[in-house]
């Protein structure tokens, strides 16, 4: 492997003496399990729910939007773990531990939740509501627990100078893992049966289990006992207050906050419409979940050198909003041509367009920090998008619901009365909210630009290849 060199391994500058890079591979994997768990809550699993076991797309979207009712406390979560005082003298690892065991026990129920949930039971609706959303609430917490305590964990390994590299390497391989799991989980559900869809899930679960203890094994060092007694306690609300009141942060968030509904609604149509308007199979419709996740890559590698040049990363932000209104754009017009290549290619497109806005936004936040606030500023600007995620996916479904009632009563009129209007409403309010977008980072991209501006640290794929 070191053989290699860099120029064919884009991430060996990450790794230190501290930190090798077999073993911040091994310690990525949590990335992995993560991405694989998102994969199958936002991805294939709504298909299913909806398609074929028939459960209504607002239900469907708010069980999937269950898991982010953690995400406001990924900041209190990483700050915990930063003053956590383990009579093992770890910090990390008890956060990232039952972050596991949380996402396996959610995993390891939720398909005999959603067989409740679709209404093959003798017993309540109820009932099937309830395990769905307690299966749904436990991979939710375990994601948030385990993704940022793990992310502190590799910062905690790394030098202050190689941190935003190995952010950016931690982020990428939760792509890869979305991409492999999603093309992996969809040639194992192409011949759907109920079965098939316990013996997934719950191999799933088992996949986390192994995975995340692999990625533990002797990664955090003990600390010593009388270092942990030594050691202050600060006030989350303090250090809160502080870091509020340090740069424009208010703006940063409601740009970031539009932004991420603006890309995220569609979260929950993106295989619906595929399957439901354009006739593709299901293996078809979880391969877009892939095809996102490249269009996101690439622009991660394109954007590292750019910042890495020294660009604005609130410029590069608003480009990609735009690319994003081009992707919806396609959305829009691969309905009446009814050519679902058009779609994969918007699909991939708005994967480049957030990654852009992801990649901005992030180097935005991590420029902006002070270096004792690094920590709570990627937990802060985790919470807003994955808090501003829960809530678009949740609005996309119901507008879907409701819009496809009207549309079929033909209270829209005549002209809408079609399966397609239902998501093409949503995908022009994600348009104007990108529009939105714009406005609100506009001022920021102005400041930026008439600031003297340092060249910022390293985004993670400048060496990409290709």
């Amino acid at each position: 492997m070191k053989g290699l060199g860099p120029k064919f391994l884009p991430f060996a500058d990450a790794a230190t003496p501290q930190l090798p890079l077999h073993r911040l591979l091994r310690l990525s994997l949590f990335q992995v399990t993560v991405g694989m768990a998102l994969v199958l809550v936002n991805g294939t699993l709504n298909r299913i729910m909806i398609l074929d076991l028939g459960v209504p797309a607002w239900l469907v979207a708010l069980m999937i939007a269950i898991p982010l009712v953690f995400a406001p406390f990924r900041a209190l979560l990483g700050f915990k773990s930063d003053t956590h005082r383990s009579l093992l003298g770890w910090k990390r690892v008890p956060y990232i531990w039952f972050g596991t065991l949380l996402q396996f026990g959610g995993l390891a129920i939720m398909p005999f939740a959603l067989i409740l949930l679709s209404g093959d039971t003798q017993g309540p609706p109820i009932l099937g509501q309830f395990a769905a959303a307690l299966a749904f609430l436990l991979v939710g917490a375990g994601m948030h627990t385990t993704q940022t305590a793990g992310l502190a964990l590799a910062m905690d390994l790394s030098p202050p100078e190689k941190r935003p590299r190995v952010v950016a390497f931690l982020y990428v391989m939760l792509l890869i893992g979305m991409s492999v799991s999603a093309l992996i989980l969809g040639d194992l559900l192409t011949n759907f049966s109920q079965l098939r869809l316990i013996e997934v899930i719950q191999g799933t679960a088992l996949t986390t289990m192994v995975l995340n203890i692999v990625a533990l094994w002797k990664q955090e060092p003990r600390r010593p006992r009388r270092l942990i007694d030594d050691e202050p306690k600060p006030d989350f609300g303090e250090a809160w207050r502080t870091f509020m009141a340090t740069g424009n942060w208010k703006r940063i968030f409601v740009a970031l906050g539009l932004g991420t509904v603006g890309f995220s609604m569609q979260d929950i149509l993106i295989e619906p419409y595929g399957g439901q308007v354009l006739g593709m199979t299901v293996a078809q419709t979880t391969a877009l979940t892939a095809f996102f996740a490249l269009g996101a890559l690439v622009s991660l590698a394109i954007a590292a050198r750019r910042l890495d040049a020294g660009a604005n990363p609130h410029r590069l932000a608003a480009q990609g909003v735009l690319v994003g209104l081009v992707a919806l754009t396609a959305f829009v017009f691969s309905a009446p041509v009814g050519e679902p290549l058009l779609f994969e290619v918007g699909v991939v497109a708005l994967g480049f367009g957030s990654g852009f806005f992801a990649a901005g936004t992030l180097t935005a936040a991590m420029e902006l920090a002070k270096a004792s606030q690094a920590g709570l500023a990627l937990g802060a600007w985790g919470a807003v998008g994955a808090s501003a995620t829960g809530g678009g996916i949740a609005l996309g479904g119901a507008i879907r619901d409701v819009s496809a009632t009207l549309a079929a009563n033909g209270s829209l009129g005549e002209a809408l009365m079609r399966t397609d209007t239902s998501y093409l409403i949503v995908y022009h309010i994600e348009i104007a909210l990108l529009f939105a977008t714009l406005v609100a980072i506009g001022p920021l991209v102005r400041t930026a630009g008439n600031a003297s501006r340092q060249k910022p640290p390293q985004f993670g794929l400048a060496d990409y290849p290709g």
